[in-house]
């Protein structure tokens, strides 16, 4: 038996896609919470991060050492789901606490593996960030509250606070099968709850965050998993090294690729914009008219969707470019 997370039916999602669709349709009306998001997003809060981690946590080893890699090897304590404060411990300790070697030997002897299959997580690896600022204690109390209201009860969890980088943000392990037994299955809609969930966490605690679609905000960016964004923070990935070699390979020899995805990623900018349009037109309506107005110039500072081939391209000429004029300075 697998458990998903459903949204309630009043949770605003700001699906602004939606409102740009022709056809019959009732009228639609903007409900508080709805332009209360939108404003917020017109105004660039800061937007929250909340992803789940690489696979790499189907097996008791990997998974003890994910908390080993959080903890830094015991010197960071873990906060726990029953209020513990737990200092210098293992990962193996923690998962066998968890009674997760006996759930490994349960799925071990299952069909799945039986068929090939690689069998299914123990833990969930989750990750709630905000951008650099933002007080880390709060990105840990939004964190600990989400988690409670989610999982108390049900899943066992940990969490720890990490500010060694620029961004805080909150590490949370998750046991994937609950204590009565049922599995958490992460979907689309998961994440968007608890990206939502996180945001309201924050800005009850005075925090400006917000929680909107990437499309939504015109950037065309993709994330990346977590393996190649933090390999390309050290500067080692091998993914964004062949990339970068491949377009650069490209421009030397005065060719260039037809960019994959280029037509979505301009069909998805049109959709956005008639969305955006139509909700000015319905706030104008609905007397909001100084943030109706608001949204053209959010609209018109988008940047223009641009596929992986299409930044690196721009960032290796903006790199010669520069290269060019600290040379010619040297000789003048």
């Amino acid at each position: 038996m697998a458990k998903t997370f459903r949204l309630p039916a009043d949770e605003p999602l700001l699906n602004i896609v939606s409102y740009g669709r022709g056809g019959p349709r009732a009228e639609i009306r903007l409900s508080l919470a709805e332009v209360d998001h939108i404003r917020r997003t017109v105004q660039r809060a800061p937007e929250v991060m909340v992803k789940v981690l690489s696979r790499a946590s189907n097996d008791l080893k990997a998974a003890g050492k994910h908390i080993d890699y959080i903890t830094r090897k015991g010197e960071l304590g873990l906060e726990t789901d029953d209020d513990t404060r737990l200092e210098h411990v293992s990962g193996m300790a923690l998962m066998e606490e968890w009674d997760l070697d006996l759930d490994d030997v349960r799925r071990q002897s299952t069909l799945s593996v039986a068929n090939g299959r690689e069998p299914p997580k123990l833990i969930h690896k989750l990750l709630f960030s905000m951008p650099p600022g933002t007080p880390p204690d709060k990105v840990l109390t939004a964190a600990r509250n989400l988690a409670r209201e989610e999982f108390w009860g049900q899943h066992r969890y940990a969490l720890v606070l990490h500010t060694d980088e620029a961004h805080p943000h909150v590490h949370l392990v998750l046991k994937a099968v609950s204590e009565q037994g049922v599995r958490l299955n992460i979907k689309k809609l998961t994440l968007r709850h608890w990206r939502s969930e996180f945001a309201r966490h924050l800005r009850a605690l005075g925090v400006a965050a917000n929680a909107t679609e990437r499309a939504v905000r015109g950037e065309s960016r993709k994330s990346r998993t977590d393996g190649i964004y933090r390999a390309s923070r050290r500067g080692d990935s091998t993914y964004i090294r062949a990339r970068t070699e491949a377009v650069a390979a490209e421009l030397l020899g005065g060719r260039s690729r037809p960019d994959n995805g280029k037509s979505k990623l301009l069909g998805t900018r049109t959709e956005v914009t008639r969305g955006w349009k139509e909700v000015e037109r319905m706030l104008a309506k609905e007397g909001h008219g100084e943030l109706a107005n608001g949204i053209a110039d959010f609209v018109r500072q988008m940047e223009p969707p641009l596929t992986d081939q299409e930044r690196i391209r721009r960032e290796l000429l903006e790199f010669a470019r520069v290269r060019r004029g600290e040379r010619a300075r040297s000789m003048g």
